[in-house]
């Protein structure tokens, strides 16, 4: 509506909290909303002559109900939604409900119901059944170390440059330290781990934390000047899934016709070449920083996957699978 698109920021948020009032249980008047919203009673009365005026509510009011609609279905159309574009917001929370556990399951609750408040009723019950009973999102393995409140600190982090005391722990040394931070972005890998970018005065450089795996935290009064040659896509396309080395290696894996549409139909890196062969075969070229990741994803492959270089990661999956196979026969660890 042209209305409200010409109405100042302020004013439409204080309609859209009067329209939240009226639409409680609590008996309100005037007086009562001014008191609520700490303006004057004339600003309350010249609002709601303008929910009467502009947008056509239908408001009354009675000295024992105070004010309230004549017609329940109607909205106040500030947020114009389409049926389209709310069962769209209402699947990317349950996909964040479902990635995240129970970290966000109260806002974002509260959320969509406050964005119901502007459709019919019949709308969004429909919609909420709908999505609830025919849509599923299905995580994976879930997180049990992720406190919520960590989102907190990082949100005013990033607002004033201040930099963060971690407690960390680093899962392939089995060791923690504590650490000074200066918090750039934050990387959302596979929907469950959060990654925190960010430069690290311990190790001198720029690195991903695991939210999970931040045992610790505490919001200083230091602040950072933020380095303006970061580049962060630089940054994340130097790893291959998680991982991130100090060189680059050139990658080339051969895949066997069984598990090449595999390959194919996905994009596992942004510098990823594809050489096709007759016998329905292929071979997958990356560049990637590190090799473990790498070493672990073949490894899911199998025999169909074949790894041609570089040198050091052949040797990796050698020594890796030759242990595999001791392992098997013996039955215990090495």
């Amino acid at each position: 509506m042209a209305v409200a698109k010409s109405l100042p920021p302020k004013k439409l948020e204080r309609l859209i909290k009067i329209d939240d009032l009226i639409r409680s249980r609590i008996r309100h008047t005037a007086g009562s909303m001014a008191e609520t919203l700490e303006v004057s009673e004339r600003t309350i009365r010249s609002d709601i002559d303008c929910l009467e005026v502009y947008f056509y509510a239908p408001l009354q009011f009675e000295l024992k109900r105070g004010y309230y609609y004549t017609d329940a279905s109607w909205r106040l159309p500030t947020i114009p939604l389409s049926q389209g574009e709310f069962f769209a917001l209402t699947l990317g929370a349950k996909a964040l409900e479902a990635y995240s556990g129970s970290a966000y399951e109260a806002e974002l609750r509260s959320s969509i119901q406050r964005l119901a408040g502007r459709l019919p009723e019949r709308v969004w019950v429909d919609l909420q059944r709908l999505a609830d009973e025919r849509i599923h999102f299905r995580a994976g393995a879930e997180l049990l170390n992720l406190d919520p409140e960590i989102y907190q600190v990082l949100m005013e982090a990033w607002q004033s440059s201040r930099q963060v005391w971690i407690h960390y722990y680093t899962a392939n040394r089995d060791a923690e330290t504590e650490r000074v931070v200066d918090p750039y972005h934050l990387n959302i890998y596979r929907g469950t781990n959060p990654l925190l970018v960010a430069f690290c005065h311990y190790r001198h450089k720029f690195l991903d934390f695991r939210l999970d795996r931040i045992r610790e935290y505490r919001l200083l009064d230091s602040h950072f000047e933020p380095d303006s040659n970061f580049n962060l896509e630089e940054h994340l396309n130097r790893a291959f899934q998680m991982e991130k080395g100090d060189r680059l290696y050139p990658i080339a894996i051969e895949f066997t016709r069984k598990a090449a549409p595999y390959i194919r139909e996905r994009r596992w890196h942004h510098s990823q070449v594809i050489d096709e062969h007759e016998d329905g075969s292929l071979t997958l070229h990356i560049e990637v920083g590190g090799l473990q990741e790498v070493k672990r994803w073949v490894l899911g492959y199998g025999k169909e996957a074949l790894a041609k270089s570089p040198p050091e990661l052949v040797k990796l999956l050698q020594e890796e699978t030759q242990v595999m196979a001791q392992q098997n026969q013996t039955g215990d660890f090495e």
